[in-house]
């Protein structure tokens, strides 16, 4: 099942990922996007999800907008602070409209619903062949090279390179196997985006990881962990208690 989350606030979308990811641990997650804009270029350069969850105040306007410029039969699942909105969600393609903050049963009984009324999704009229072609599709968008710059020279950098990722004086550096550190032109945030999530996990808010840079891992003080990461000179990454319950499922994938 493929989820694009629309959701300009952080820290709210990975938690709703979080309890999505609880009720659908099968789900391929697209997103956070956080404005208007990205939800219209995504929608109209991708495969229709099977399901949008879709905050209704976005950093350039509301939700709504979406669907005056780009036509999508995916169904919607609301999330706002707002209840003015509800009668305007419900004549689009809703199945729910959920107040903030969301609580996981709320989520649950919309997907209850979404179960109840999309039980004949293309993934499973066609089998497991239409859902791999999808995700192979989406899984080309994710970055395969990145350019940098060394002295005069432009160059690239393969993805497969890339060890981890840090953030350092506002600058976000590509760490690789060769033990290089290359400066590129994306915050951290946006470039979490564009690596697979199979192969890389946010650690805190300095450090992306591959997993082949994982060194070694030290339980720490409020059941959280400390990650040793390979060439890296930081032996201070703690991540906080919810990074460490996402990080030991990334792990057990």
């Amino acid at each position: 099942m493929n989820i694009l989350i629309v959701e300009d606030e952080e820290q709210a979308a990975k938690r709703l990922q979080r309890m999505l990811r609880a009720i659908l641990p099968d789900t391929f997650f697209h997103g956070p996007l956080e404005s208007v804009g990205a939800a219209v270029n995504w929608l109209k350069s991708n495969p229709s999800p099977d399901l949008i969850m879709l905050d209704i105040h976005l950093s350039d306007g509301l939700s709504f907008e979406i669907f005056d410029q780009v036509e999508t039969k995916a169904p919607v699942i609301f999330t706002t602070a707002y209840d003015q909105y509800a009668l305007r969600a419900f004549k689009l393609h809703s199945i729910d409209y959920l107040l903030k903050p969301v609580e996981e049963a709320a989520v649950q009984v919309a997907i209850d619903k979404y179960k109840t009324h999309f039980l004949s999704s293309p993934a499973e009229r066609l089998g497991q062949g239409w859902h791999h072609a999808v995700r192979s599709e989406y899984d080309s968008d994710y970055k395969k090279r990145f350019l940098t710059k060394i002295g005069d020279r432009i160059v690239t950098i393969d993805s497969k390179e890339v060890l981890f990722a840090c953030s350092d004086q506002k600058a976000v550096y590509l760490c690789t196997i060769s033990g290089k550190r290359h400066l590129i032109d994306f915050s951290l945030d946006h470039l979490e985006t564009l690596l697979d999530p199979k192969d890389f996990f946010r650690l805190n808010r300095k450090y992306i990881a591959r997993y082949e840079s994982i060194d070694r891992m030290i339980g720490y003080s409020n059941s959280r962990l400390k990650v040793i990461l390979k060439g890296c000179d930081d032996d201070d990454i703690v991540l906080s208690r919810d990074k460490t319950r996402d990080f030991k499922k990334w792990l057990d994938a």
